[in-house]
């Protein structure tokens, strides 16, 4: 458990939400019908202004991969804040080198070349800029229920209305259908569905582009789209498709990398998929504002002409992704999020067993979702249910996400060094949660 709360509560909670309200766009919106404030964390458990502490199951949006205020990192921030503050991406330092050395020990295949910079969005817009770059071309396919971030240009790449901004959609962007079994018009064959799902791919390249692609983008498993998975062997044959019409294949493993999914370092090992560029942000510094991509020296070298990021490479946040990877490498990750995995998805399908508004159990690792529905044979989203579950998920001392086109899916994702009794606590936690939905 924390320490006893030690952030003055002389500023009531009150306050702070007026505040809010006051000084902060409304855009930026909170979970929960009452905002919750967090004022302390360590590990797994956070702490709000009134003193109450909480499971927390979602990391920071899957950020704080080694759990909140991890001493190691905090100590390398801390020993870096003395040392060497900022620069900007115009000096060489030897942090950012380290960690881009770490990061290539771990990427697959030949992904060895790597840039800096402040979030996943900036990682998404750099990522495509090299891709055309490298191809010569302009046209990018990504995914319906997919999300690449907050800039203008992962806006429109990004398949949720709900998260698109302006009346008018960016020029050579198309997006394919989603590898979404629960909800496929292709039947539950996940060998048919594979065939389906890359053969809308090749379909839109034909139909919608040019013909002559720049890339492909995707999530290994869509975050924000409901950690939804793809079946077998699509990823094998999308990588082939837009190869086929000379395009790359950019990888987005922003929430699904560094271990999470189990087993493998990256989501998109567990297909056997080398990515031509891999996209990363969220866990890689435990929650330190850091995006990166990274792909093989040869297509890196298509970046000839000038590029600056004044906080890209920061020294403080290189110092906690270095920090970061080294524990992930000591603590092996990858297996640690198996096992904990097997532990939550055990406990989850429990709970589908007991509730029928439970359409859905999926997820890899740690990375694990409900789909809530009104009617298991119709598969209704029910968005109302969802938000009564996370609601009472809270009161419970629990901690979740939310995602989905609808909004009808909780997403699960605690840090990968979670204990196996704080996971059977958030388990039980759910389980009284679910038990209090009266529909």
């Amino acid at each position: 458990m924390i320490a006893e709360q030690t952030v003055s509560h002389q500023t009531s909670t009150s306050s702070v939400k007026e505040k809010q309200e006051k000084y902060i766009f409304p855009c930026v919106r909170t979970l929960y019908s009452e905002p919750l404030v967090l004022t302390e964390a360590r590990g797994s458990r956070v702490v709000d202004k009134e003193g109450k502490t909480y499971l927390d199951m979602f990391a920071g949006i899957l950020s704080t991969s080694l759990g909140h205020c991890h001493p190691s990192v905090n100590e390398a921030v801390h020993k870096q804040i003395d040392t060497l503050g900022h620069t900007s991406s115009l000096y060489i330092t030897e942090n950012q080198i380290e960690a881009a050395e770490k990061l290539a020990r771990i990427a697959p295949g030949a992904l060895s070349s790597s840039m800096f910079l402040n979030s996943g969005s900036e990682a998404i817009d750099a990522a495509i800029r090299l891709a055309k770059l490298y191809t010569g071309r302009d046209e990018v396919i990504a995914l319906r229920h997919g999300y690449s971030g907050n800039s203008t240009l992962a806006t429109h790449l990004t398949g949720h209305s709900a998260w698109r901004t302006g009346h008018t959609s960016l020029a050579g962007i198309t997006h394919a259908l989603a590898p979404y079994p629960y909800r496929s018009p292709f039947g539950d064959d996940p060998e048919v569905n594979a065939d389906k799902f890359a053969q809308d791919l090749e379909d839109v390249i034909l139909t919608t582009t040019s013909g002559r692609p720049a890339a492909f983008l995707a999530e290994t498993i869509q975050g924000v789209g409901g950690f939804i998975v793809p079946p077998p062997g699509y990823f094998q044959k999308a990588a082939a498709i837009i190869r086929k019409y000379g395009g790359i294949f950019i990888c987005d493993e922003v929430q699904a990398g560094f271990g999470r999914t189990g087993t493998h370092w990256f989501g998109i090992e567990h297909w056997d998929v080398e990515p031509d560029i891999m996209v990363m942000a969220k866990g890689i510094a435990n929650g330190y504002p850091v995006g990166a991509l990274i792909s093989r020296p040869e297509i890196s070298a298509a970046w000839e002409r000038k590029t600056i990021s004044t906080f890209g490479g920061n020294p403080i946040c290189m110092a906690a992704t270095s920090a970061t990877l080294d524990i992930m490498v000591q603590e092996a990750v990858p297996d640690r999020a198996e096992a904990r995995g097997q532990q939550l998805r055990t406990g989850l399908d429990a709970l589908a067993n007991q509730f029928d508004w439970i359409g859905e159990i999926r997820g890899m690792g740690l990375m694990q979702a409900i789909e809530i529905v009104k009617d298991r044979s119709t598969k209704e989203p029910d968005p109302q249910t969802t938000k009564m579950f996370l609601e009472a998920a809270r009161k419970e001392g629990v901690l979740i996400g939310v995602g989905g086109l609808y909004g009808q899916v909780i997403r699960i994702g605690p840090s990968l060094l979670i204990s196996e009794q704080e996971l059977d606590e958030a388990l039980l936690g759910l389980k009284k949660a679910a038990s209090s939905i009266k529909k």
